[in-house]
């Protein structure tokens, strides 16, 4: 371009002073705002990267925040022309800027954008005008020029010349028009209302065919750049005899209106221009000027009728206006010219456009209402009420748009969100103009919710139970517990956990574990339904957030009882070294009870039911057991006939499956006093029989009981060593010695042991899962003790009264050890 060195940099040092000094009286009025606008001035065709300005300085703005404010250029044009340098904070050429390009006719010639700064919100207006250089030479749309006159043209005639085009404006713009001398024609300049200049040849002096038959003239257009451009059209004239009277135009300026995006062939006007002359001479045939660049591709005229038709598509964002000259010609090559100004209306023919600035997703659940989401900005390119736009959300959803800025709007949320209820949003924002029809754009926005720890796990039952029999295998699994937990991921991670807790003396580990990861409980052990009928714990459930969850259930494992145990004989009890024989006289009435077989089962239900039968006897036919009781009654009167040394054999079998069974045999005598039946037990004592039997447990139970007596020794002696260590120490502390005695622990007789004598009541209640002992006082029952290796008897004779006559009562049984 021509624009001299000098000239250019005198010119910029002016444009930085002023662009300086509107800043600072910008800043001066509207400090206390948080957007503002500055002005820039620069000449076209700047070069890629020249500073047009430093934005930071003249707006305030410090380095720092530019940064951290993620501060950027928004133009919602597809080119941009000027590029921020964040590091610098000076606004530079990022493209070719061509003024007749942007601009075209139009003045004074600028271009707008918006600079945004986040955390917090601030936009500044920066307007920069775009000065024109005279890079451009007037021209005209053809090079030469044909005109017909007739010699006969009078003085004062007018012939239109070519329109020279200067895309330039201002002084660079087209300035003058020159003819070159001659004798016969004066150049006559007009200036249109819209600032555009045309001239006229007008004849001075007529024409002489026989002298001069042709002309060569030259008009040139010349601009008031520095330095000056013109351009040039050749004139070719030729002269023709008579007709001597030009068209004349009824109207000089013809107003028509036309709606933007008309159909091609719309009616626009009719012009109309009249001949004095007559015949051939005066028709007139009407034309469109071809020195107005394109516009003779968006209207046409019927040549003979002078209507005015559209052929090319008409745009209001484009331009508002047309002007069209419109030329009349006889057949003499006279002519005259009018003017149309065709005023193009807008109608709502574009819709708003969205622009996303920004858009945050995903955003967390927990983000409180009114987090900002996104920033969007709209611009409509219709004018009036077709440009003016409103937003709204198409769909019900926790989310408003909020406006605070000129075509800027904030997606916000409007309440709390919850990802369990909803995880995900399509968000379609409606972009609505005021146009009749209006237009509308829509943008979807997917938002996703992301998750927090806000659900604690959660059992599906609030107690857990389960049943396993006993004398269970180690390891097998008792049930399974399972938490449900809304959250995601890492925070719906579940763990089970085993808390701490005692079964009886014992921590539950000892009984039960669980698999962290699927909630699998196992027991550790066998169980015992004799020593524990339930375990009853807690299992935690614990997600893996930060912090953590948690939530506990409570489980119930009920023990079912297994026929494990054989019933257990407490009366007669069966001794090694003494016989015990029940008395029976011979006046015994047939029922007589002669006793009572006392046995229990430590397990439950009917693996506890017992029932007694007699498996043998000596005579079958004078005593019977009851089923249910272990009664041994007689079944018919004792006769002296019978056998005084009586044995009877009952076995005690439970009911369950299979069931398990123990004996227990009966000695009975059948007398009236016990010298009678002295010697016949003495002899049945050893008898080799029993004895055979007795033998392999005498010796067995001779070695335990041995081993006990050395083993307590050792004992008694190192606790009474300990005990005398103890008191010496305490005796030299000098402190205060008290005795100890272990309970029930007394001298009995003098002698310093225990009592060598107990006597114990077994009590069976209904409830055959429960037993107990208690020690209490002797039965009533008469009982024969005899002790083979001694030579006396010892007789202990209570009264007849006795408890086994009542079987529902507790059975007391006194025994003699």
């Amino acid at each position: 371009m021509d624009f001299g060195k000098c000239d250019y940099f005198t010119l910029r040092w002016r444009l930085r002073w002023r662009m300086t000094s509107q800043s600072m009286l910008f800043l001066l009025f509207f400090s206390h705002i948080v957007s503002g606008q500055i002005r820039y001035s620069i000449p076209e065709e700047m070069k890629k990267g020249s500073i047009i300005g430093n934005v930071a300085l003249d707006l305030g703005i410090d380095m720092q925040r530019l940064r951290s404010g993620r501060a950027r250029i928004v133009t919602g044009e597809s080119i941009q022309y000027t590029e921020l340098k964040t590091d610098k904070g000076t606004l530079v050429v990022n493209e070719r800027i061509d003024r007749e390009q942007l601009c075209g006719e139009i003045t004074p010639c600028s271009f707008s954008f918006d600079l945004i700064l986040e955390n917090p919100m601030e936009l500044h207006h920066v307007t920069v005008e775009v000065l024109d250089i005279n890079d451009n030479s007037p021209s005209f749309h053809q090079h030469e020029m044909q005109l017909t006159i007739g010699e006969s043209a009078a003085p004062g005639a007018r012939f239109v010349l070519p329109t020279a085009n200067d895309p330039d404006v201002g002084i660079n713009g087209l300035q003058d028009y020159n003819l070159s001398p001659n004798e016969n024609f004066n150049l006559k300049k007009h200036l249109n209302s819209d600032g555009r200049k045309h001239a006229e040849m007008v004849l001075e002096k007529p024409l002489d065919r026989e002298r001069y038959p042709s002309l060569s003239l030259k008009l040139i257009a010349v601009d008031g750049g520095t330095p000056q451009k013109s351009g040039t059209v050749n004139i070719d004239i030729t002269v023709l005899d008579i007709n001597d009277n030009s068209p004349v135009f009824n109207q000089s300026v013809y107003k028509a209106n036309v709606m933007e995006n008309a159909a091609k062939g719309t009616y626009i006007i009719t012009v109309n221009a009249s001949d004095a002359d007559s015949g051939s001479n005066g028709l007139i045939y009407y034309s469109i000027s071809k020195m107005q660049g394109s516009i003779d591709s968006l209207f046409e005229i019927n040549q003979t009728t002078g209507v005015i038709f559209l052929s090319g598509p008409v745009d209001y964002e484009k331009a508002k206006k047309y002007e069209i000259r419109i030329e009349a010609t006889d057949q003499g090559a006279l002519t005259d010219s009018s003017k149309v100004v065709v005023e193009v209306i807008d109608v709502n023919d574009n819709p708003p456009v969205i622009n996303v600035m920004s858009f945050t997703s995903p955003v967390s659940e927990d983000s409180p209402s009114g987090t900002t989401i996104g920033i969007i900005n709209v611009k409509d390119l219709d004018s009036g009420d077709n440009g003016q736009v409103n937003c709204r959300i198409e769909q019900t959803a926790p989310f408003k748009i909020i406006s605070n800025l000129r075509n800027y709007y904030t997606l916000v949320t409007d309440t709390a969100l919850d990802r369990e209820t909803v995880s995900e949003y399509n968000i379609t924002v409606v972009a609505t103009d005021a146009g009749m029809p209006p237009l509308s754009t829509k943008r979807t926005f997917h938002l996703k919710v992301s998750d927090v720890n806000d659900n604690a796990p959660v059992f599906s039952q609030g107690v857990y139970n389960a049943f396993i029999v006993e004398n269970n295998s180690p390891g097998v699994s008792l049930l399974t517990v399972r938490g449900q937990d809304p959250d995601e991921n890492q925070n719906a991670r579940m763990s089970y956990i085993l808390e701490d807790a005692n079964i009886g003396a014992s921590p539950v580990s000892e009984y039960a574990s669980i698999n962290a990861e699927t909630g699998v409980i196992h027991a550790v052990c066998s169980l015992d339904y004799e020593q524990i009928k339930q375990l009853i714990f807690v299992v935690k459930a614990q997600d893996g957030g930060s912090p953590p969850l948690s939530s506990n259930v409570t489980v119930k494992i009920l023990i079912q009882d297994q026929n494990d145990n054989p019933p257990q004989v407490l009366y007669p009890v069966q001794t090694g070294g003494s016989l015990v024989a029940e008395m029976v006289p011979r006046s015994a009435d047939v029922g007589y009870l002669v006793t009572k077989v006392v046995a229990v089962d430590v397990d439950s239900g009917q693996n506890a039911w017992l029932s007694y039968k007699l498996q043998k006897a000596t005579d079958r036919a004078l005593f019977e057991v009851g089923l249910q009781n272990g009664e041994i009654r007689t079944i018919r009167q004792v006769t002296d006939k019978d056998a005084v040394k009586q044995r009877l054999t009952v076995i005690v079998e439970d009911n369950g499956q299979p069931s398990r069974s123990a004996t227990v045999i009966v000695n009975v005598a059948v007398a009236d006093s016990f010298p009678e039946v002295l010697s016949e037990f003495t002899d049945f004592t050893h008898d080799k029989e029993y004895n055979d039997n007795l033998t392999f447990y005498l010796v067995l139970a001779l070695a335990v009981v041995s081993f006990l007596f050395i083993t307590c020794l050792v004992v008694i002696i190192s606790v009474k060593i300990y005990r005398w260590r103890q008191s010496r120490i305490l005796y030299h502390s000098n402190l205060p010695v008290i005795p100890y005695y272990p309970p029930r622990y007394s001298d009995t007789l003098g002698t310093g042991t225990l009592q060598h004598v107990y006597n114990y009541e077994v009590c069976r209640t209904t409830d055959s899962r429960k037993s107990d002992c208690k020690f209490g006082r002797a039965g009533n029952q008469n009982v024969l003790i005899m002790d083979p290796s001694s030579t006396g008897t010892m007789q202990r004779i209570q009264s007849e009264k006795s408890i086994l006559d009542e079987p529902d009562s507790p059975l007391e049984v006194s025994s003699i050890m």
